[in-house]
């Protein structure tokens, strides 16, 4: 009898071929993210990098039972927390033009030892986990995924889900104490900027639309002054300090002239018929 229910804990624990295929093959994407989202140098490719790591692991927490983990990771992580570092990228307007140097000394050192520190803690904490003996899926989900992790958190591992959602609120806190700015003098008015606009002697009309007369109407192209030739200011100043600007100048002029040209031949037609 013991044997026969020794076979069969085996049996039951043993990882079948389509497991170990998804393992290595999701493992391995994983791993791949994790590493590209340290050594890209553009925050947008790190932030989807990291996506794509966060969506594994969320196939992993389903692959192994824990339902409630899977959907939190995808809809919290993935979709909420990783959507507001995307919004934050996109609203300070990282681009690949950010300097790299080192404003801390020695944080790089830090990161690393802090990073290795971690990984230790880790490998563990697993290999702790897997030399004890482990309950089975189906007697940890006997009673429903969503209860039995609700029954930890609230018997066994109450005090230290409290702790973790105060650190939460308290980094939260400090995060808006730290940015918050306090105003020491009085706001300016409008009719007060524009007065200082006027004696600065800045552009106070609106700023010229881009593009090339009844030729294109693109950002990245600049308008022409009546001169024939470009305007820098109707085009971004991010645009060109990208050198993403296309110079259609000549096109134009050559344009403008041929226009004139017809214009002057028709004057000239309309001249001599009012002679006849």
């Amino acid at each position: 009898m013991n044997s026969l229910a020794a076979s069969a804990t085996l049996a039951a624990s043993a990882t079948s071929t389509g497991e170990a295929v998804q393992f290595w093959i999701l493992g391995t994407v994983a791993v791949v993210g994790a590493l590209c989202t340290i050594l890209m140098k553009k925050a947008v490719h790190s932030a989807l990098c990291l996506a794509a790591t966060m969506i594994v692991l969320a196939i992993f927490y389903l692959a192994n039972g824990a339902y409630f983990l899977g959907i939190v990771q995808v809809v919290v992580y993935t979709g909420a927390i990783m959507m507001l570092f995307l919004f934050v990228v996109m609203l300070v307007g990282v681009s690949a033009a950010d300097s790299l140097t080192e404003t801390l000394k020695g944080q790089r050192w830090w990161a690393a030892a802090c990073g290795l520190g971690f990984g230790i803690l880790l490998i563990a904490g697993i290999g702790n986990a897997s030399l004890h003996s482990f309950t089975g899926l189906g007697q940890a989900n006997a009673g429903g995924n969503v209860q039995g992790l609700a029954a930890l958190i609230f018997t066994k591992y109450v005090f230290a889900f409290e702790i973790t959602g105060a650190l939460l609120i308290t980094a939260a806190v400090g995060a808006m104490l730290l940015t918050h700015r306090e105003r020491t003098e009085r706001a300016l008015t409008q009719r007060e900027m524009a007065e200082a606009r006027v004696r600065a002697g800045v552009q106070l009309p609106p700023l010229p639309a881009p593009g090339v007369y009844a030729r294109h109407n693109a950002v990245d192209i600049p308008g022409l002054l009546p001169d024939g030739t470009t305007s820098d200011l109707t085009v971004n100043r991010t645009l060109k300090d990208r050198g993403q600007i296309r110079d259609v100048s000549a096109e134009a002029i050559a344009d403008i002239k041929a226009l004139e040209q017809r214009s002057a031949d028709r004057l000239g037609r309309d001249e001599e018929e009012a002679k006849r």
